[in-house]
């Protein structure tokens, strides 16, 4: 048995403290927040990862809660006429994709966490020392423990790839876009996305019914920008970058949409970036997820990534017994295809959704009616 501890308890987190912990490994779980972190659009499993969820046990109860959102959207225009849809072939890779919304696949991730693994809330990671035979680890809490190995499971932010590798501007790549989502109180319709462009922006509304919260729905937005220096712990610095960046724009839902995202006091906010490095292993650390190799949500596969990368490491682990270095340089290997086939897909991502100005966007329309069409 290996003391493991995970950093984070997403969706990345949560897999690897699943596919350990059921293989027998003694895993903790370390979270900054004080529950669950759920917010977020519908993501999606794609390609190899559906056969890992299967292994997982999980494919029939994610399979049960699927949505179609991707095949309910549109966009309009100030009025809130349709003027365009994103066709299925331009955001799915196949027929098979699964849809999901985040919150259930979160918390199916962590219902089925074996006894070998537990989450321990409202706690962070402040310093690791690593001595060749394992990994002192200092909390933000005051204790210290002992593990053999630390994964950095923590997001685009991770705390554990800044202490293990450096700060976080060595590896990060922004892409000029900005992301918010807001919760968006009875907004009650039916599920689907409606989506509104200006120049350089986009708002919209998503609305879904998960399996665990029905009529749920989220205000999100997206708007060009060069590389913005803030915290990404202080809300009111993000609520005022956000508000400052429509202002003066008052068409569609915009002064709405505003409202809800000012009114949430767990607005999620941050760069479209990726994370690039030419390896996520040193000693005993290593990187799963955001934290090693964050594709951007322009990606949409990010999931996906998240669901191999922790599969791919705890296969490795079992096949390489306690050579560590071994385990983690085939977890590499495997893994990297994948990566970079995601992060090469962001750039459409970036041209549809935010168009640069009002020609750019009526081309895009037009772009995707014709493809509609055929």
């Amino acid at each position: 048995m290996v003391k493991i501890l995970v950093s984070g308890a997403g969706i990345a987190g949560l897999a690897c403290a699943l596919d350990l912990g059921t293989r027998g490994h003694d895993v903790t779980v370390v979270e900054y927040a004080r529950h669950l972190r759920v917010k977020g659009t519908p993501i999606d499993v794609r390609g190899d990862a559906i056969e890992i969820v299967d292994k997982m046990g999980l494919l029939a109860k994610i399979r049960e809660q699927r949505v179609r959102m991707s095949e309910l959207n549109q966009f309009v225009d100030a009025d809130g006429e349709p003027v365009a849809s994103i066709p299925m072939a331009e955001v799915s890779d196949s027929e098979d994709d699964i849809e999901i919304v985040r919150e259930d696949l979160v918390h199916s991730l962590a219902d089925a966490l074996p006894d070998t693994a537990t989450i321990r809330f409202g706690d962070s990671i402040e310093a690791l020392t690593d001595d060749g035979d394992g990994v002192d680890v200092e909390f933000r809490s005051g204790r210290t423990e002992r593990y053999d190995l630390v994964l950095g499971a923590d997001g685009q932010h991770s705390a554990v790839r800044r202490l293990a590798f450096g700060p976080e501007r060595d590896h990060l790549r922004h892409l000029g876009v900005y992301i918010a989502l807001a919760d968006l109180p009875d907004e009650a319709g039916p599920d689907g996305v409606t989506l509104h462009n200006v120049p350089g922006r986009m708002v919209g509304i998503a609305r879904f019914n998960g399996a665990r919260f029905k009529g749920t729905a989220l205000a999100m937005f997206t708007f060009r920008s060069e590389w913005l220096d803030f915290d990404h712990r202080d809300l009111d610095a993000q609520k005022k970058i956000l508000v400052d960046a429509f202002a003066g724009h008052t068409s569609w839902k915009i002064p709405q949409l505003l409202d809800a995202a000012r009114a949430d006091p767990e607005l999620f906010f941050d760069s479209a970036s990726q994370i690039h490095m030419p390896s996520w292993h040193r000693g005993r650390v290593a990187l799963v997820g955001d934290a090693g190799y964050c594709a951007a949500f322009l990606s949409g596969r990010g999931t996906s990534l998240a669901l191999t990368g922790a599969w791919f490491l705890a296969e490795e682990l079992d096949r390489c017994g306690t050579d560590y270095t071994a385990a983690f340089e085939r977890y590499e290997a495997r893994q990297r295809p994948y990566v970079t086939a995601a992060q090469e897909r962001v750039y459409q991502g970036r041209e549809t959704q935010t168009p640069l100005t009002w020609e750019a966007i009526d081309a895009r329309n037009e772009r995707l009616r014709a493809a509609s069409a055929s």
